[in-house]
């Protein structure tokens, strides 16, 4: 099946030789381990009070009632909305707020958040993700979610949920090369989580959906015409319906769930947070007392040698990853299917691996907030375990992306797109291969040093999360 599928498969785009060097999928080109430090400028204090807010005083923010958000500044400015917004939130708090509480105002605030109101993809934006590179990424996930499909023994309806869908560039790629598969694209009922209206819009243009009428008169049904498949939005994983097999794909999504920041002080270890100066910037702050996080630290210290924890200054825990992984297994292991976990990482503990990324460059984690992508590498480990606690599901991985992405047959495919294209795009074509399986530059390059291809092929895992019915998914037997 999968030689059949890559050989009917054609060129479907008019390629264009990048003509500027990117920071390629937010990473960065220092080797990847799980003491990586993005260095970030500021002096981290440690705070004199004697007491600490609460557990329960939280803020908590509603935002499935996204509408009409106003237009995203990505210039600089005095004083912005989000940083308003979040130094209201420190003197509410009448104490500095979490790394976390940082991040998820930072990239998702109804009003002003990164995500919200532009796209932040591509060459105008601020970094390029594997769909962005080569169609060959979408197709090869294509490929997997088909051989899922058929260890599921081919059911009649299926959810295809993306987390996290960017530009819709993934999936409208996977319709384009499963078109072929009627009975496959006939199955699937494809279910987008995004928060983001301007990005939802843009994923509404890629799967080329059009708009019909539904039985009820305010009832509207929304169809990808690339392969005839109903497409629906959702703010959160928990509104796809249950009952129906699911197949889940999440693409560079774990590495922009708000974390929280652990580090060693002479008292034991302390959480970082984010409080403001005198002088009215922000600053990183540790806190004097256990905050509720320290409960996942805990759990984390559980998974972990003592050997690996000990030679460790710096640790990063994402609880919201630890949560979404469990809700995805339990999901899985009573209506059957599988997950598919792509993203830059390492499989163990994570150090201080926090990065902000805008046009391109690394910059400071505090600068301009709302201005810059924020992500962080992901703790497959952490993945494996807190899926492994799910009766019914079975964790299978990581293996690197190279290895993912080879084992699906991504070489046969560019040999078969290399024979029917033009120099430029035969250029393309090989600038994205390498981009996605190669590791640090690209031998074959021969234009200006500043635009050399950086392999990530190492860099990134993939990891499946399947039914234990369903036995081991291709490629990890």
């Amino acid at each position: 099946m999968l030689r059949k599928f890559l050989l009917q498969a054609s060129i479907r785009r008019n390629f264009t030789a990048s003509s500027s060097s990117f920071v390629f999928l937010r990473q960065c080109s220092s080797s990847s381990s799980s003491s990586s430090q993005i260095p970030n400028g500021h002096f981290v204090e440690h705070l004199e009070k004697s007491a600490e807010s609460p557990p329960s005083a939280t803020i908590s923010v509603d935002r499935t009632a996204l509408y009409n958000p106003p237009e995203h500044s990505h210039e600089p400015s005095a004083e912005s909305v989000l940083v308003k917004n979040l130094k209201n939130i420190i003197k509410f708090r009448g104490g500095p707020i979490t790394v976390s509480e940082y991040m998820e105002e930072v990239l998702t605030n109804p009003k002003a958040g990164y995500y919200i109101n532009r796209d932040v993809f591509g060459a105008d934006g601020d970094f390029i993700t594997s769909p962005e590179v080569s169609q060959m990424f979408g197709e090869m996930i294509g490929v997997w979610a088909m051989c899922l499909w058929e260890q599921m023994g081919k059911p009649n309806k299926v959810n295809l949920v993306e987390l996290g869908p960017g530009r819709g560039t993934l999936l409208a790629d996977l319709l384009h090369g499963a078109s072929k598969f009627k009975n496959f694209t006939d199955s699937l009922h494809i279910h987008m989580i995004e928060c983001s209206p301007a990005l939802q819009k843009l994923q509404y243009e890629n799967l080329k959906c059009a708009t019909e009428d539904g039985a009820d008169e305010n009832e509207k049904r929304i169809n990808s015409t690339i392969a005839e498949s109903p497409v629906s939005w959702h703010a959160m994983l928990e509104q796809v319906p249950t009952g129906l097999p699911t197949i889940i794909i999440a693409h560079e999504f774990f590495d922009a769930l708000p974390l929280h920041q652990f580090q060693k002080a002479s008292r034991g270890w302390c959480e970082k947070m984010v409080d403001v100066t005198e002088n009215s910037s922000f600053r990183f702050v540790l806190s004097p007392q256990p905050t509720p996080a320290t409960l996942y630290l805990m759990k984390r210290f559980k998974w972990a040698e003592t050997e690996e924890i000990a030679r460790l200054n710096h640790i990063e825990v994402c609880p919201k990853a630890i949560d979404l992984t469990q809700e995805i297994s339990k999901r899985i292991a009573i209506d059957g299917g599988g997950a598919l976990i792509i993203d830059y990482g390492v499989n163990g503990i994570v150090s201080n691996s926090l990065q902000a990324i805008r046009k391109h460059k690394f910059v400071d984690i505090l600068d301009n907030p709302g201005s810059a992508d924020l992500s962080a590498y992901v703790d497959f480990a952490a993945i494996r375990h807190s899926a492994e606690e799910v009766p019914g599901a079975s964790v299978h991985g990581p293996m690197t992306q190279s290895q993912f992405l080879g084992s699906l047959g991504i070489n046969f495919r560019v040999e078969a797109l290399l024979d029917n294209c033009t120099e430029e795009q035969a250029e393309y074509l090989r600038t994205g291969y390498w981009r996605l399986v190669g590791e640090g530059e690209a031998p074959f390059w021969e234009g200006p040093d500043d635009q050399t291809p950086i392999g990530m092929g190492t860099r990134y895992l993939a990891m499946a999360i399947v039914n234990q019915k369903q036995g081991i998914p291709v490629p990890f037997q």
